[in-house]
């Protein structure tokens, strides 16, 4: 999320660029999940620059928006680095893995059963919806997400899980205090990251 349409606009386009150059450098087919991870933020943000020009509301921008940022990242993350880490690394990311899936199976029957809506507070966008257990599926969403980076036996994936666990954590008090919403920066560094790490990983033998 961004604090506008055009800086959504903007910021997806160059998120989006990181991503091709992320799946482009790719050389190990199981990496491409992560490294696909850039392109889907970066369509998550245009998405949003549609929900700032309609003014919020219940439309199609906003669950899609939804869709993507709830059920979709919290099995897309997991699943990637699960398909990316070294086996020593899967065992112990087939829970995580199990518990992105059964939050996204959690939050998608949430955002189908109920009213998903978004309303623009200034320079900041709020959605909402109903959904049964918050507590327990925000647990499962920062596991599924942040902890599978931790998780991952990955260097720089650790690098990344941790400046994902204290970044989100310093824009979403600041989307809390409804000052400015700087998702988009803060999409556009871990996309950087991840391009990084995929220019880091080694050839296949």
């Amino acid at each position: 999320m961004c604090w506008s349409a055009t800086a959504d606009l903007v910021a997806g386009a160059g998120v989006t660029a990181v991503g091709v150059a992320c799946v482009a450098r790719v050389r190990r087919v199981r990496d491409l999940p992560l490294a696909a991870l850039p392109l889907l933020l970066g369509v998550h943000q245009i998405v949003e620059a549609m929900v700032w020009d309609a003014g919020g509301g219940d439309g199609p921008a906003t669950v899609v928006w939804t869709v993507i940022a709830l059920p979709l990242l919290a099995v897309w993350v997991p699943a990637g680095v699960w398909c990316a880490a070294p086996p020593r690394a899967r065992r112990r990311l087939g829970p995580v893995l199990a518990v992105g899936a059964a939050t996204a199976a959690g939050l998608a029957y949430g955002l189908a059963t109920g009213p998903v809506t978004a309303e623009i507070r200034g320079r900041t966008i709020g959605y909402a919806t109903d959904l049964s257990h918050p507590v327990v599926l925000i647990a499962g969403y920062l596991l599924a997400t942040v902890g599978s980076l931790l998780l991952s036996g990955d260097r720089r994936l650790l690098v990344l899980g941790t400046f994902v666990a204290v970044g989100a954590l310093f824009c979403w008090t600041l989307w809390r205090l409804e000052f400015v919403s700087t998702w988009c920066a803060f999409a556009a560094v871990c996309s950087v990251l991840l391009l990084g790490w995929v220019r880091g990983r080694p050839a296949p033998r």
